[in-house]
């Protein structure tokens, strides 16, 4: 048996950078007495346009050029301080420039965040909540976790702020639709699927920006607008990769999320990517930032603004060698709508206005949206320290219940994979388990990427201690080509007299991570071994998986392998949520927001194909159009036996009627602005927990048919909610509201259309019940696509 001891763990250093060493960066703006007291700006009973107007126009045109980018210096001759606008909070307070830690200014790329040392001198903002990573949380299908998880960062945000540690917005959420499993930033996302994506960001901009009431929380940004899903694959990167899409799938898949932050949520802040969009870089695309963005989808009631990935408008000359010049890459950002660049260095805006390729006009716009959103946070607000947002302290942070909310979010959305028995954990009072793997005695790992300093970090192996049991711990194999033979014996000697045998194995960000595509998706040869040696003892033998996704074929199919349970990134609660889960503390409900491909998927389409149809040369992307897999989306595996049926206690039997509804009467009742969002009708659904186990369980409901362009999807998501503790015996009742949207398609030309037909309505993964029902009338446009010149 070997010594725990806790290991050193290396992170990318594009990643994580030092904290500032200015404890208090950050200032407001003295309304009261300075000298933009005087000015319109600082008037709460002036309209938001009006006072940011105001400020902008005693600006001078050289004060002005160097407030476009993330750095604004400010202008200290009228009291405007200055202002970092790069702030992270994919999944907590991220440690960035923007974002400084008191105390730890010494943290590096190689920090152990394990260690106590680094908490040597911890104090008031020394730390904040890590909560687990987003493909995590949204496993779990549940969005008033993840309205809870919103509010948590965002009073945590406000309170650094308040303390002069960080600015009011941030750059988060990624809502890339994660469709090909090589994608190094999948994890940072929500899933696969675009409706799932939706449902999970409307209640996390919701909590993170607040009702506006009188202010906004924060400012949330959406990222990364748009069709960007590719980091570095086969000498082709981001940074001039040309994304081909049809406007069919821009708009049905690559823009949807988007258009829930921009035309449904309102979000404050876009940001446009590094990729270009059919030959046009996305920071200097007119068609996207101003006839779909801000045109068609209206974003422009609060005079929300775009900012630039950092160093995309660079990219614009450099790498998609779109223009020759730094000065014409400026021009046709912020002429297209680019508002701010993440730039290092100032970017030639003075150049391209010498040059009369912009005008001052834009650049008085540009600006003007800046400040309106920082208006709708208040931040020159004369009376802003009476409002309850800007009391928010140090007591507000890290708080109990945000610790607990941190571990109840990784644990329900841990999936369950395979079962045959061995979980939940029956182990006598004097049992020995043994934790073997790369993963076993995690701390950072768990993390992943854009995190902060948490309160602290409760690995696999630190779970497993406070257990009360023996616990015999072990090493195993990390790197792709990395041979078993260095870690058998310290696994089989921690085995070997274990009476279970738990490995915590899989990928980190060491294959996946942002600047990173993977090459491969199946479990690295090392560490196949190493489980086959493992379960050759004939002990009961979990596997705990890790990152994204591998192909578990190898281990679905090993007689030996008792269990396996997919656990993501779990951040500051990573190790005790996957206890919960294995202990039986937390039953297993959640489903796979990903589908889990064969290994053989790299081969047959390039990361480059953006298609998501199949044709001669691929198979297709996504559970909408691939159906070979080892897993499929919504799949998960629980403690107890459910039976879900359409059927319900409330007298509303679909299974017995069949149900036709008029396509112009469901029209006629919607009062909805845009009608792809009206409620087309409610079914009711019903699920009995036949086993012996309480447990959650998540009701899956997709769409079939045949009806609009070919070729058709298999299936598609419309709905979903999360029941609660239904306990053995117990059968519980709700209903699901389908709407209009989801149930029309998008034509070849990006319309979205209602057409008249027969549709079946299929629920769970795998499918347990299903249902039929009818359209009838005229096909319907419910929205005009806004078509490119």
């Amino acid at each position: 048996m070997a010594v725990a001891k806790k290991s050193l763990y290396s992170f990318a250093p594009i990643i994580l950078l030092a904290a500032s060493p200015s404890a208090h960066g950050y200032q407001f703006p003295d309304c009261v007495n300075g000298p933009l007291a005087r000015n319109l700006i600082c008037d709460t009973n002036a309209s938001p346009p009006d006072r940011a107007a105001a400020l902008v126009s005693i600006l001078t045109l050289e004060e002005k050029f160097p407030q476009l980018i993330d750095q604004a210096p400010g202008v200290p001759r009228i009291g405007l301080p200055a202002y970092e606008w790069w702030g992270e909070a994919l999944h907590g307070l991220a440690l960035l420039r923007g974002m400084p830690f008191a105390g730890l200014t010494n943290v590096s790329n190689t920090t152990d965040f394990s260690d106590p040392s680094v908490y040597a001198h911890a104090g008031p903002y020394s730390h904040a909540t890590s909560f687990a990573l987003p493909i995590l949380l949204s496993a779990a299908f549940d969005d008033d976790n993840i309205a809870k998880v919103g509010s948590a960062i965002s009073t945590e945000a406000r309170a650094f702020s308040n303390a002069g540690r960080a600015g009011l917005d941030y750059w988060t959420p990624n809502v890339n639709p994660f469709k090909d499993p090589r994608w190094g930033r999948g994890l940072e996302t929500p899933g696969e699927d675009p409706f799932r994506i939706k449902g999970y960001v409307k209640h996390l901009l919701h909590a993170l920006e607040g009702d506006s009431n009188p202010v906004k929380k924060v400012v949330a940004t959406c990222k990364h607008y748009a069709a960007y899903d590719l980091e570095d694959w086969n000498g082709v990167t981001r940074y001039e990769f040309d994304a081909k899409v049809s406007l069919q799938e821009l708009v049905e898949y690559y823009l949807a999320p988007f258009q829930q932050c921009a035309r449904d949520s309102k979000v404050g802040s876009i940001m446009c990517s590094y990729n270009s969009v059919n030959g046009v870089p996305a920071c200097a695309n007119e068609y996207l930032l101003q006839t779909v963005l801000r045109n068609h989808w209206g974003w422009t009631e609060d005079n929300n603004y775009i900012v630039s990935d950092c160093g995309a408008v660079q990219n614009i000359y450099k790498d998609h060698h779109y223009v020759e010049t730094a000065a014409q890459a400026a021009a046709a950002s912020y002429n297209a709508g680019t508002d701010n660049v993440c730039q290092h260095n100032l970017t030639d805006v003075a150049g391209a206005y010498s040059q009369s390729i912009i005008s001052e006009k834009v650049i008085d716009r540009a600006l003007a949206r800046q400040y309106e959103g920082l208006v709708r946070v208040g931040y020159f607000d004369p009376n802003a320290n009476n409002t309850s947002y800007r009391r928010l302290s140090w007591k507000d942070v890290s708080t109990t219940e945000s610790q607990q909310l941190a571990r109840r979010t990784a644990a329900e959305g841990m999936v369950l994979l395979k079962n045959s028995g061995a979980l939940p954990l029956k182990l006598r009072s004097n049992a020995t388990i043994a934790v073997v793997g790369m993963w076993a005695n995690a701390t950072g790992q768990l993390l992943a990427t854009y995190f902060g300093i948490p309160p602290y970090i409760h690995g696999p192996l630190y779970a497993a201690q406070q257990l009360g049991y023996r616990v015999n711990y072990a090493n195993g194999p990390t790197l792709q080509n990395e041979t078993s033979g260095d870690w058998t014996q310290p696994g089989l000697a921690a085995a070997e007299h274990a009476d279970i045998v738990l490995y915590f194995g899989g990928i980190d960000i060491t294959v996946e991570r942002e600047s990173l595509d993977r090459t491969n998706i199946a479990w690295s040869p090392s560490q196949l071994a190493h489980i086959e040696q493992l379960g050759a003892l004939g002990k009961p033998l979990v596997v705990i998986q890790m990152g994204t996704s591998l192909d578990h074929s190898p281990l679905l199919n090993n007689e030996n392998v008792s269990a396996l349970v997919w656990a993501g990134y779990g951040g500051q609660e990573g190790g005790t949520a996957v206890f919960d889960v294995l202990t039986g503390f937390v039953a297993p409900a959640a489903r796979l927001p990903i589908s889990i491909y064969p290994s053989s998927y790299v081969t047959k389409i390039p990361m480059t194909e953006m298609s998501l149809r199949p044709s001669a040369s691929h198979p297709g992307r996504t559970y909408m159009f691939n159906n070979d897999t080892v897993l499929p989306f919504g799949y998960g595996l629980h403690y107890t036996t459910f039976e879900p049926s359409f059927s319900t206690q409330l007298g509303d039997n679909w299974r017995t009627q069949h149900r036709q509804f008029n396509i112009s009467s469901l029209l006629d009742q919607c009062s909805e602005k845009h009608k792809d969002l009206c409620t087309s009708f409610s079914v009711p659904f019903s699920v009995r927990n036949t086993g012996s186990t309480t447990s959650d369980f998540v009701g899956l409901v997709f769409v079939s048919h045949t009806n609009g362009p070919e070729p058709y999807a298999i299936k598609e998501l419309v709905g979903y909610k999360r029941l609660r503790e239904i306990f053995p015996g117990e059968a519980m009742n709700t209903q699901i509201d389908i709407s209009l949207g989801s149930l029309a398609r998008v034509d070849e030309k990006g319309n979205t259309v209602l057409y008249a037909g027969r549709y079946k309505l299929l629920l769970d993964e795998p499918t347990r019940d299903e249902v039929e029902f009818e359209l009838i009338g005229e096909q319907v446009v419910l929205d005009y696509w806004p078509q490119p010149q």
